[in-house]
């Protein structure tokens, strides 16, 4: 499961856009303001415009740039296309969103293999069909995306394959992928549900809910862990899988408790700090169940699935068959399923993006309290980013609030975003390990073209 936040994409976006247009401007000292300190002190101004004056002089303005993707996880790498060549723009940015890496080298033409693969989406509409080949074309062959673009009470759905290097259509709306952390969001959903409905409270310690104290006497609430900030590190001391393809299928009820009778520690201060966690999230599920004196999986169905009529989301792949999408990891190849036990909160549900359309329709009712409990803000992360009972949320100065939730497992990405007022959202399933930074700019990409259309 992944925490790549989705705000670190739209923030490249918007260095990105600025550069092009600073550097199109003569705009030295504009660009060298965005440096961060350690890169001012390597870079000086002087240097700095002697650098992009000599760019400028040898390559001419910037035409476009385009996102490629990202190098191990530090630069974001973009076709940047000169008005005399095309070149590749490398940029980092720090916690502050800072430039703090820059580089210029040429496009390979290794890197342009993507000019071979063929783009069949004629069938979609141009502006969709071009952002959704575009982010799809480096995927690896038997790629499958399966996209929900709701808007005006309305739910279109464009499924996309990837077969002998050509992007094909496909309708993969009533398919099953593995979600991921999106799970997270239905097991806040829950503990709104129960809170809603009286049973217990945000503030409620879980400790009450096991016949042993934790060790050190840590007490744990139900809103820390909705909400990231309990402490807890992201995984167990002592999930000791003998099966790294497939981690938490063997942790249950003797792992949790021995969690918590001998490892459990905090990192941080409770509620002061915003850490993400998986043990928190499947705990947080875990022990839902025992305050219902059932288990976790039972109560998604009866309060999730059931209530809002998502008849295609399952707690196991049993069943599925070749309904099932199979994941790959980024080499293309087929990959294990991941199995959940006591952990399943934290990322366990399969589902399609049919039924998630229902779940993310029913968040546009105002009359809906639970849900709506969920996208309250229990904590801000930092500067417009806070964080709800398991949705992320996005405040900008100007614009609507953005909602969004992203996963992952070993074979699988996933996003959802969403604008409440707008009635707008967007559902992104793949069947394609770690590429949540393209997903998640893909989703925010369509978004932002919905709401144009609008």
């Amino acid at each position: 499961m992944t925490d790549s936040a989705f705000a670190q994409n739209k923030n490249y976006k918007t260095t990105i856009d600025n550069f092009k247009k600073n550097y199109n401007a003569n705009g030295y000292n504009e660009i060298f303001s965005h440096f961060s300190p350690e890169m001012k002190k390597s870079l000086p101004i002087e240097k700095t415009k002697l650098f992009l004056t000599s760019l400028k002089s040898q390559l001419g303005n910037i035409e476009s740039m385009e996102f490629i993707n990202y190098q191990g996880k530090t630069y974001a790498r973009y076709k940047t296309k000169f008005e005399k060549t095309i070149m590749a723009v490398n940029i980092s940015l720090n916690d502050l969103n800072q430039i703090d890496g820059f580089f210029v080298k040429p496009y390979e033409e290794a890197e342009m293999s993507e000019n071979k693969i063929v783009n069949s989406l004629n069938s979609y509409p141009k502006k969709i069909a071009e952002i959704v080949f575009s982010a799809s074309k480096n995927l690896p062959n038997n790629t499958q995306l399966s996209i929900a673009i709701i808007q005006d009470g309305k739910t279109n759905y464009y499924g996309i394959t990837k077969i002998n290097d050509t992007i094909k259509p496909c309708e993969n709306q009533n398919l099953f992928f593995e979600i991921g952390s999106i799970t997270k969001v239905f097991t806040s959903t829950i503990l709104a549900s129960l809170i809603e409905s009286k049973k217990i409270k945000s503030t409620d310690e879980i400790n009450s809910y096991y016949q042993f104290p934790f060790k050190n006497n840590i007490k744990l609430t139900f809103e820390s862990l909705a909400n990231h900030t309990s402490g807890l590190p992201r995984l167990p001391e002592n999930l000791r899988s003998k099966n790294d393809a497939n981690p938490y299928k063997s942790y249950g009820k003797i792992e949790v408790e021995e969690y918590l009778k001998n490892f459990v520690k905090l990192e941080n201060v409770p509620s002061t700090t915003y850490s993400y966690s998986n043990i928190g999230a499947g705990l947080l599920g875990y022990t839902l169940g025992l305050s219902q004196k059932t288990t976790f999986q039972n109560l998604l169905k009866k309060k999730i699935f059931d209530k809002y009529k998502m008849t295609n989301s399952v707690t196991s792949l049993q069943t599925l068959g070749i309904r099932l999408i199979k994941g790959l990891n980024k080499e293309g190849k087929i990959v294990s399923n991941w199995d959940f036990d006591a952990l399943f909160g934290a990322g366990g549900i399969l589902s399609t993006t049919e039924d998630l359309a229902k779940f993310i329709n029913a968040q546009f009712d105002p009359k809906n309290e639970e849900l709506e409990l969920t996208r309250k803000t229990t904590f801000e992360i930092n500067g417009h980013t806070k964080i709800g009972l398991g949705w992320h949320k996005l405040e900008p100065a100007i614009g609507e609030n953005l909602f969004w939730h992203n996963g992952g497992t070993g074979g699988y990405s996933s996003s959802v975003v969403m604008k409440i007022n707008e009635k707008t959202g967007v559902i992104i399933l793949s069947n394609v390990f770690d590429i949540n930074d393209k997903i998640d700019a893909l989703s925010n990409d369509l978004l932002a073209t919905s709401a144009k259309q609008q």
